[in-house]
């Protein structure tokens, strides 16, 4: 599932692509990509139309796009396959392109998804801490990108969590944007195992880690995100190279970069962990 430097990726190409534009019609091919927006893909076909788009916003892995009409988001889930395409309108049509936004100026806006556990919805706009956000993502908490990010208020929300560090990074009431491969880069950059209690890490320990989050992004953002097959591109259908990048995910029994310990896939919450047994030891069990 897209994370939030791959998430940040097809924002930044929407707000180039997109933003400015107005929405002509819509087109709505399957009904499982609107399923979230309860009125049906006709409501939300009518709706959109004639609205111009003004702005393309993220909080974590939660996309959105906002109009000329006040207070309606477009809230964008990716899922697992999700794609936000802008092509010309006379490009051939993807196999999996479920919904198709014609825009002012002969290009359309297509949600292309494979697997289908993605979609698009409407809903209405709230203001939370300070910021404007879809009432759909009020519960999410800030990403370590956002301008606002609180570093220091995200170190005792940890420390307060009585459960695996992973676990808090992975909860995005807590802090968004991380899933389970910048979970485990970040966890190897400042040397710690998933399974350590959060409570029982230090402040510095705990700043630390999150100053690797930031890092780990960050660096993932600059080369267009991690892709491993064709399902995630950016708008213009590109992948991004940070998967030659990645320290421990998916490099189960290959050499740790810094040790050279064989690296470790262990069970995780219905998924898998990497990590270096000698750089990231377990904690001892009482």
């Amino acid at each position: 599932m897209p994370e939030l430097p791959e998430v940040e990726v097809v924002r930044r190409g929407l707000a180039e692509h997109a933003v400015g534009r107005a929405i002509e019609t819509v087109t709505v091919t399957h009904p499982r990509a609107v399923r979230r927006h309860v009125a049906g893909g006709a409501d939300l076909a009518a709706r959109l139309a004639g609205l111009r788009i003004d702005a393309a916003q993220r909080r974590g892995k939660y996309l959105w796009l906002t109009f000329d009409e006040p207070d309606t988001a477009l809230v964008v889930h990716l899922g697992m396959s999700g794609q936000m395409l802008v092509q010309p309108a006379d490009a051939s049509v993807e196999k999996h392109a479920h919904i198709r936004a014609a825009l002012d100026g002969g290009t359309e806006l297509r949600f292309v998804d494979q697997r289908t556990f993605g979609g698009w919805a409407l809903g209405g706009l709230v203001e939370v801490d300070g910021t404007v956000v879809p009432d759909s993502v009020a519960h999410i908490a800030r990403d370590p990108l956002d301008p606002r990010f609180d570093a220091e208020a995200v170190v005792a929300a940890i420390r307060a969590k009585n459960t695996e560090i992973k676990r808090v990074l992975l909860d995005q009431t807590v802090i968004s944007g991380i899933g389970n491969i910048y979970a485990d880069e970040a966890l190897w950059r400042a040397g710690l195992h998933g399974s350590r209690i959060a409570s029982g890490l230090s402040r510095p320990v705990v700043r630390t880690l999150l100053a690797e989050v930031s890092a780990v992004m960050s660096a993932a953002l600059a080369v267009g995100g991690t892709s491993f097959d064709a399902l995630y591109v950016n708008v213009n259908g590109e992948s991004g190279y940070f998967s030659r990048s990645l320290a421990v995910y998916g490099r189960r029994d290959e050499p740790c970069e810094r040790c050279g310990a064989p690296v470790v896939r262990e069970q995780f919450m219905n998924r898998s962990s990497f990590s270096c047994p000698k750089c990231q030891p377990k904690p001892r069990r009482r």
